[in-house]
C-alpha cells in the first residue's frame, strides 16, 4: 500500500442523503436523533436542509425535478446515503491522484461559496455502487459545530459507515480505496452463521477519522441479508451509519423514549457475556435491559447495538457505538449482530424490537 498523500489526508466533511419528504426527514433528525437545522437551500430541481450535530454534518437533499440525480437514485435505490464527502486540503490534488488511481470522475473541482462569505473548492468522484465523495477543500475555517437544541442522547460523531457490496468485490473494493484515497485496512474477519457467510475488512482515512466496513456475501455459502440487501438496493450501498455515543446504554434509553426501535438481543448472548468479559463500564443487568452487546479488542471494550430499519425496502438502518479504548470491532459482536439483523429479516419471534 502506497502511504497516503497530504492530499489524502482525508476528514469527514458530511454526508449528504437523498430523501422523498424533506420536511418529514429532517423533523426525524432533529426530534428523535438531535440534530439541529443549520440551513436550507433550494435551486430550479432540489431543496436541502444542513443539519449538524457537534461536528457532524448531515445534508438531506430532496429533488423538485425529474432531471435531478437525486429523482435517478431514489427511484432506483429509495432513501439513501447518496455522498460521502471529504475533507482535503488539496482538492486539485486529491482529484488527480483519484482519477489517475481509477475513480471515476464526476464533477471538475470549482470554486464556489458553499454559505455566506465561505469560498470552498469542491470535486467529486466515484466511489462504491452510487455513492460519490465530494472532495471539499474550504478556505476558511470549517463551520463551527452547532451546540444548540438537545443533546441527551449524547451522539458524538459518526463513527464508520458499514457498506454492502457484490460477492466477488471486497478484494478490488478495498484496493480501490487504499490507490485512490490512501486508506489503510485495520480489520478483517470472515463471518459464518448458520449456513451463511460473508466477508468483511475495515478502510480507514490516513487521519482515522472515516471508516468503511466493507463486506460481501460468501459465494460458496447459503444467500443471507448481504445479498438481500444488493438485491432490495439494486446494488452496492450504505447498510448502516454507526454513531459514536458517550453512553450506548444512556443514548437507548432516550432514543427509546423518542420512538427509536431497536433490535432485541436473545437471552443466552447475557447468560455467556459475564464469563468471557469484565465489564470495564456499564453493568450487566443495564446492558440486558437496554440489549446492548459488548465485545473487546486490543485497544479496549466497546457497545454497541443495531435500530431497526424503518427503510421500506430494509434497506438502511443506524448503529449506537460506545468505545472504551476498542480501536476496531470485536469478533463476537460482529456474529452477534449478524445474527439479531437475520432473526429479524427472517422474521423470527425471538428477537422481535424493542420500543
Amino acid at each position: 500500500m502506497t502511504p497516503a498523500t497530504t492530499s489524502q489526508n482525508f476528514e469527514l466533511d458530511h454526508v449528504r442523503m437523498y430523501v422523498e419528504n424533506l420536511e418529514v426527514a429532517a423533523f426525524g433528525w432533529v426530534d428523535r436523533y438531535d440534530f439541529a437545522v443549520a440551513g436550507t437551500s433550494r435551486s430550479a430541481d432540489h431543496r436541502s436542509v444542513t443539519l449538524r450535530q457537534g461536528p457532524m454534518t448531515l445534508v438531506l437533499t430532496e429533488p423538485t425535478s425529474d432531471h435531478h440525480a437525486g429523482a435517478v437514485y431514489l427511484q432506483t435505490h429509495g432513501e439513501g446515503v447518496a455522498d460521502i464527502a471529504f475533507g482535503t486540503p488539496d482538492v486539485a490534488g486529491a482529484f488527480e491522484a483519484a482519477v489517475r488511481a481509477g475513480a471515476q470522475p464526476v464533477r471538475e473541482p470549482e470554486r464556489h461559496a458553499a454559505e455566506p462569505g465561505e469560498p470552498v473548492v469542491t470535486a467529486t468522484v466515484g466511489g462504491f455502487g452510487d455513492v460519490v465523495h465530494t472532495l471539499v477543500q474550504r478556505d476558511a475555517p470549517a463551520p463551527a459545530p452547532v451546540s444548540r437544541g438537545r443533546r441527551e442522547a449524547g451522539l458524538l460523531g459518526m463513527d464508520h459507515f458499514a457498506v454492502c457490496l457484490d460477492a466477488g468485490d471486497l478484494e478490488p473494493t478495498v484496493a480501490f480505496y487504499e490507490r485512490a484515497f490512501g486508506f489503510r485496512q485495520i480489520f478483517e474477519e470472515h463471518i459464518v452463521v448458520g449456513a451463511q457467510a460473508m466477508n468483511s475488512t475495515v478502510v480507514q482515512s490516513a487521519p482515522g477519522t472515516v471508516t468503511f466496513t466493507l463486506i460481501e456475501p460468501d459465494r460458496s455459502a447459503d444467500p443471507g441479508q448481504i445479498d438481500d440487501f444488493v438485491k432490495e438496493h439494486h446494488g452496492p450501498g450504505v447498510q448502516h451509519i454507526a454513531f459514536t455515543s458517550e453512553d450506548a446504554v444512556r443514548a437507548v434509553k432516550v432514543l427509546s423514549e423518542r420512538g427509536v426501535e431497536f433490535l432485541n438481543t436473545p437471552e443466552t448472548y447475557y447468560d455467556l457475556l459475564g464469563e468471557r468479559l469484565e465489564l470495564a463500564t456499564h453493568t450487566l443487568d443495564d446492558l440486558r435491559a437496554t440489549n446492548v452487546l459488548a465485545d473487546a479488542d486490543h485497544g479496549g471494550q466497546l457497545f454497541q447495538i443495531f435500530t431497526a430499519s424503518t427503510h421500506p425496502r430494509r434497506t438502511l438502518f443506524f448503529e449506537v457505538i460506545e468505545r472504551q479504548g476498542a480501536e476496531t470491532f470485536g469478533s463476537s459482536n460482529i456474529k452477534a449482530l449478524y445474527e439479531a439483523v437475520e432473526l429479524e429479516r427472517t422474521g423470527q419471534s425471538e428477537l422481535g424490537v424493542q420500543r
